[in-house]
């Protein structure tokens, strides 16, 4: 595995709080080579990663609900440090993790995946991605098998990996600036599958209204709240 700390590219003057949709599209152009560079490194993922490093990317995704980001990435790269995200068992990386939520399951969750992508002691995950034409039924296969992933993470792990550009990350700062912007009238009181690709859609019909693709805007609302960029 390619061991990369991803960095949080900061800007020196993050956007306002301001609800104006021209604000929004002002403020992507000016951190565009900051998603854009972002993008590609989604991109190379895919194309120039190994098996390992695309499964780290889905241990990544296990981490991260009710979790930072930043942290669960740290303990990605802790795992890696450690060569322990591919040999170790559950109670080890447990142990060994810090900063993310529910660590004891969490673990389990890399340790059953890690089980099932494994082929004659190697891990094989790109191969079975490949073979999906249609990424909503890729979505839906990886939630059906890989236990810890919904909706949310499933899509998270494939952009991530560079081929899930349509796909909506629903985390709580998406939905609260889809509200903010107009896109949702009101914030969901539980997310079932039913609620979710509701929202997605009307996600996806925001983006093309506003000509900012979907692929950006999560990193962009993220970007807004936090003033940088990570993944």
């Amino acid at each position: 595995m390619r061991n990369k700390l991803i960095p949080i590219d900061f800007l020196k003057t993050p956007m306002d709080n301001s609800d104006s949709v021209e604000k929004l599209k002002i403020f992507w152009k000016k951190v565009l080579p900051l998603i854009s560079q972002r993008e590609k490194h989604f991109d190379d993922v895919w194309k120039e990663g190994a098996e390992e490093e695309i499964f780290a990317e889905l241990a990544f995704c296990l981490f991260t609900p009710q979790s930072k980001a930043v942290s669960c990435w740290a303990a990605v790269n802790s795992l890696a440090d450690k060569n322990m995200i591919f040999d170790s068992t559950e109670e080890d990386i447990a142990k060994a993790i810090s900063g993310v939520r529910f660590k004891r399951n969490k673990a389990k969750y890399v340790v059953e995946a890690r089980n099932f992508f494994t082929v004659n002691g190697k891990i094989k995950l790109k191969e079975k991605l490949a073979s999906f034409n249609n990424i909503y039924e890729l979505r839906i296969w990886i939630i059906d098998n890989v236990k810890g992933i919904g909706y949310k993470e499933a899509g998270h792990f494939l952009r991530n990996i560079g081929i899930g550009k349509e796909l909506a990350i629903l985390d709580r700062h998406v939905l609260k600036n889809l509200k903010v912007y107009g896109a949702i009238k009101e914030l969901p009181k539980n997310l079932n599958v039913k609620i979710y690709l509701e929202i997605e859609k009307k996600m996806r019909e925001f983006s093309k209204k506003i000509s900012i693709p979907m692929s950006h805007l999560d990193m962009l609302f993220w970007c807004k709240n936090a003033g940088g960029i990570f993944k």
